[in-house]
């Protein structure tokens, strides 16, 4: 049995991550941007799914989620789903927040990160970044270029971790919108996989997946100079030293 943490768990592919872990007799720590809003997985926590709050737009707020999970114990593995598709938040939610959740739950030995196919269409650039958020310096494309470039430099540095990163596919999310065109059935599925499996195929790291099989990423992936600006960067701006830690 393991105790998965998954961030934006309380709707769409993060909630069905979560419903399916249960399932298969995992304990979950499910994560909800406000207390309205973890009331929207009070059924998941009836069944004994911990919960935890807090907006990872806010660099305390991430800070306080990460104490919060301390106190349940130790996290076997985190699923980073939690995102946003625009606006000022968009960096801080989608590659600050999982910095930062990495840097601090020092425990985990499996780290699932939220890619998209849209990866491959991101700029390699960090100049003129905005980390804290006070206005919109990238797009979506971007964020998850710089988010799966993330995943890499940790798979580098840690070589005890399991750190992989998921295309989940176009599924139709609130996220996604009512025309996306993938499974939704199949959104959860390789993140929950990558958390809990046995399967010595998952016994990787530093991969890019979609659907339970590999593909090949934007080879800005690879750039170790990327790598290291990034944690460079973002070391800079929250206080935290992943790299050398």
């Amino acid at each position: 049995m393991s105790r998965v943490l998954i961030t934006g768990s309380t709707d769409g592919i993060g909630r069905a991550a979560a419903e399916s872990l249960l399932d298969a007799g995992h304990e979950v720590v499910v994560h909800a941007r406000t207390r309205q809003r973890l009331s929207a997985v009070e059924d998941l926590t009836a069944r004994g799914a911990f919960g935890v709050v807090g907006d990872l737009a806010h660099l305390d707020q991430v800070q306080d989620v990460a104490e919060q999970a301390h106190r349940i114990g130790s996290i076997s593995a985190v699923i980073h789903n939690a995102g946003v598709i625009d606006g000022a938040s968009l960096l801080p939610v989608n590659v600050v927040a999982p910095y930062v959740l990495t840097a601090l739950l020092r425990d985990p030995g499996r780290l699932v990160y939220l890619s998209s196919s849209m990866h491959r269409s991101g700029h390699a650039d960090l100049a003129g970044a905005d980390w804290s958020g006070s206005k919109e310096s990238a797009s979506y494309s971007d964020s998850k270029l710089l988010i799966t470039t993330l995943m890499a430099a940790v798979a580098r540095l840690w070589p005890s971790v399991l750190a992989n990163a998921v295309d989940p596919g176009w599924v139709p999310t609130k996220m996604g919108g009512p025309s996306a065109s993938d499974d939704l059935e199949l959104g959860h599925v390789t993140q929950a996989w990558l958390a809990t499996t046995d399967d010595p195929q998952a016994h990787v790291s530093g991969r890019y997946w979609h659907h339970q099989r590999t593909e090949k990423p934007h080879p800005a992936r690879h750039d170790e100079r990327l790598q290291n600006e990034l944690l460079a960067a973002l070391a800079q701006h929250t206080g935290l030293d992943l790299q050398h830690s």
